[in-house]
């Protein structure tokens, strides 16, 4: 992204991870319903950021449901 951020979802704890793309710190993380073995999305409507990521489980022994989860992203300030 051009903000410098990875994010990652495509874990067994549910957890959604927004990394420093150059350094590797975790920024951010917030808990999944289910977890997010998927590659997460991002788009833009009327200059505001998203990104989605579907949630589902079902592999390596992670529980099964069915979710999609969206978060607005906003400036980072450290």
């Amino acid at each position: 992204m051009a903000n410098g951020l990875l994010f990652i979802a495509s874990t067994t704890d549910n957890f959604f991870r927004a990394f420093d793309k150059k350094t590797g710190e975790l920024l951010w993380k917030a808990a999944l319903p289910f977890a997010g073995f998927a590659t997460p999305s991002t788009y833009s409507v009327d200059g505001v950021q998203y990104v989605t990521v579907l949630c589902g489980g079902g592999k390596a022994d992670a529980p099964e449901g069915d979710a999609v989860v969206t978060y607005v992203l906003r400036e980072l300030h450290r």
